[in-house]
């Protein structure tokens, strides 16, 4: 059975909700603490064993490119004046020569769409899908525990959480078809933005993705769906008969940083986990607390 090797980050969003932040900065550069929300997928894929990634992105986010390349300037500034921790973490944080891919998105039309633009360096092998939206702490990386589950039972895996009955038309839902021994979820379905009243269960996908090379197949046949654009719940419906699904549920912390709340949320979470930090954040909840 093939590898997982290619992992694909569609980061082509007008990022509206963080509008006028977003006008000048992509959303996925703003920062949880000192890190773009963007880095965290990255060290994710990598950390789970993906060698290649692909961004998909759209005209006028050249600050991705430019984030993930060298800023000789910057570093050799840091380094002269005896800041030689900081121009090594900068060093760190990029990915090796040849690791990393840029294509774009013409027209927006939708995340299925997104996904199909990235077909000629993926190639016919499995391949991982990460929004970056969907900020997951948990050890070891869910991404990891989805490859692990596509190298035991081969097809599509997809990353799911419970959510509230009353979201489920903001989510992906999957219709479930009983649990495998390792507790991962065999998926008959998956239905995309259901009525609350007609949700098949309330396990929503979360933005991780595993599929078998078949969904890239039906991607290039795939017509419009929900709101006009090329659905990857429709390529992976499609394609179950041929190839599989399962679905492996969240295990450690996940923040819908696609929401202003959620964003903020990430940001205090990963703040008390900072040793340095959390100290602070106390004192501060304290003073908001006792001040309002």
């Amino acid at each position: 059975m093939s590898r997982v090797r290619t992992a694909v980050l569609p980061v082509a969003g007008l990022g509206t909700r963080f509008l006028p932040a977003s006008k000048a900065t992509p959303k996925v550069l703003l920062p949880i603490l000192d890190r773009p929300l963007v880095q965290y997928a990255v060290d994710e894929a990598f950390d789970s064993g993906i060698e290649s990634i692909v961004f998909v992105t759209a005209r006028g986010q050249d600050a991705i490119v430019d984030y993930f390349d060298m800023n000789l300037e910057l570093e050799t500034l840091l380094r002269e004046r005896g800041k030689h921790d900081l121009a090594e973490s900068l060093e760190e944080l990029r990915p090796a020569d040849g690791h990393i891919a840029f294509v774009r998105q013409i027209e927006p039309l939708g995340l299925g769409h997104a996904v199909w633009c990235a077909r000629e360096i993926i190639g016919n092998e499995p391949f991982a899908v990460l929004l970056p939206d969907e900020l997951i702490v948990d050890d070891p990386p869910s991404l990891k525990r989805m490859i692990d589950a596509r190298d035991a039972h081969g097809g599509s895996v997809i990353l799911v959480d419970e959510v509230d009955k009353a979201a489920t038309n903001r989510y992906g839902i999957v219709e479930p078809d009983g649990e495998d021994p390792d507790g991962t979820i065999e998926v008959r379905a998956v239905v995309e933005k259901p009525d609350p009243a007609e949700a098949p269960s309330n396990l929503a996908i979360v933005g991780r993705y595993v599929l078998d090379p078949a969904v890239l197949d039906e991607l290039g046949h795939t017509e419009p769906g929900a709101g006009g654009e090329i659905q990857l719940t429709d390529a992976i419906n499609a394609s179950i008969g041929a190839a599989g699904l399962r679905a492996v549920q969240v295990a450690g912390d996940r923040f819908d940083c696609g929401s202003k709340s959620g964003f903020l949320e990430a940001t205090v979470h990963m703040a008390l986990q900072d040793a340095e930090l959390r100290p602070q954040m106390h004192s501060i909840a304290r003073s908001v607390v006792e001040g309002g």
